[in-house]
């Protein structure tokens, strides 16, 4: 499946219908007077949140949408019918943003979470609304108005309690596939993900925890380098970040600096995230030229967060690891009664 994570788009409300200009014209009413109706109102924009979605890739070629426009009034004070409102599915975790002055729209995370984008023009009045004393016929009525036009840029960022980050090659892919059923493509060179990749990973009490792969971390990142830029942005609404790194590396401290500088290059809170390391690939790694215990503590004094070393190709030291994501997600949640008097 292609990701697509961005898109500009332009929606158009409708324009509303015309009110017109009409008079009773009936056999035994000889001073029939008006009787033009009002125009229909222009349908609207909507966009709507689906789970069942997980791309932009609709907006990739479509790039203009247009509600239905109202009709005008009809004769005997009819008004006219309003136009159809046009709904936009879009995934949950959209961001919609004013192309033009960058303002935040809206930001659609919940199932079927609705946002009007775009309103209607009304509809014009017909002559029948301008009788008055002075003026018993009048012959005029007003057009509809039109419906609402903006340039919006969709962003797209995963849903995952999760984020899993670190250098290319550090085994992002492989340690999803092994914590879940998620079956990304896995290659032994650089970049081999170009798509973040979602798992589910189930806690013992059987509830599901969202987990998300991000791909194309590099030094630079946060700048425009690789693909980091494009999917820093995922990282925004994960609520714990395992930071994957390869044991196997020449240098494991500057392999976990230059993820750490990117995040906070990057800022938006992502450096103050609650963080796990993880020491990946020991199964690849020479006992007796290093010293992975040493290798955890210094990184360990160095981010002050918890480090495990795990090999995600045999499933070693995957349970200790995910029994402290689960502690640290626990003690995130915030109670019920607290909740309820915010």
């Amino acid at each position: 499946m292609q990701f697509i994570d961005q898109a500009k788009i332009e929606v158009e409300a409708g324009k509303g219908g015309d009110g017109i200009v009409a008079f009773r014209r009936e056999k035994y009413v000889p001073t029939g007077g008006p009787s033009g109706g009002n125009g229909g109102r222009g349908g609207s924009v909507f966009f709507v949140a689906e789970e069942n979605l997980q791309t932009l890739l609709d907006f990739r070629y479509n790039h203009r949408f247009q509600a239905e426009k109202g009709t005008r009034g009809g004769p005997n004070n009819c008004t006219g019918a309003a136009g159809k409102d046009l709904i936009i599915e879009v995934p949950c975790g959209t961001t919609i943003y004013d192309a033009e002055t960058g303002e935040l729209l809206g930001d659609l995370i919940e199932p079927k979470q609705t946002l009007r984008i775009a309103q209607g023009g009304k509809g014009g009045l017909g002559n029948q609304h301008f009788l008055s004393n002075r003026n018993r016929a009048p012959e005029y009525a007003l057009p509809g108005l039109p419906g609402e036009i903006k340039q919006l840029r969709l962003e797209l960022k995963l849903l995952a309690e999760v984020g899993i980050i670190g250098l290319p090659n550090a085994g992002k892919s492989t340690l999803i596939s092994s914590l879940s059923a998620a079956r990304p493509k896995i290659a032994d060179y650089p970049f081999t993900t170009l798509i973040p990749n979602l798992g589910v990973v189930r806690k013992p009490t059987g509830d599901g925890t969202v987990f998300a792969d991000i791909p194309g971390l590099i030094e630079g990142a946060s700048q425009g380098a690789g693909l980091g830029h494009d999917f820093l942005r995922h990282i925004e609404r994960t609520r714990v970040l395992l930071h994957l790194i390869d044991a196997t590396s020449d240098d494991v401290v500057r392999d976990y600096n230059t993820i750490k500088e990117e995040l906070q290059a990057y800022g938006r809170g992502l450096a103050e995230r609650p963080q796990i390391l993880a020491l990946n690939k020991i199964d690849a790694v020479d006992r007796e030229t290093v010293d992975l215990e040493a290798l955890a503590t210094q990184l360990n004094h160095l981010s002050y967060a918890p480090v495990f070393v795990i090999s995600a190709v045999t499933r070693t030291g995957l349970e200790p690891m995910l029994q402290e994501i689960w502690r640290i997600l626990d003690q995130m949640k915030v109670p019920e009664e607290v909740e309820a008097f915010r």
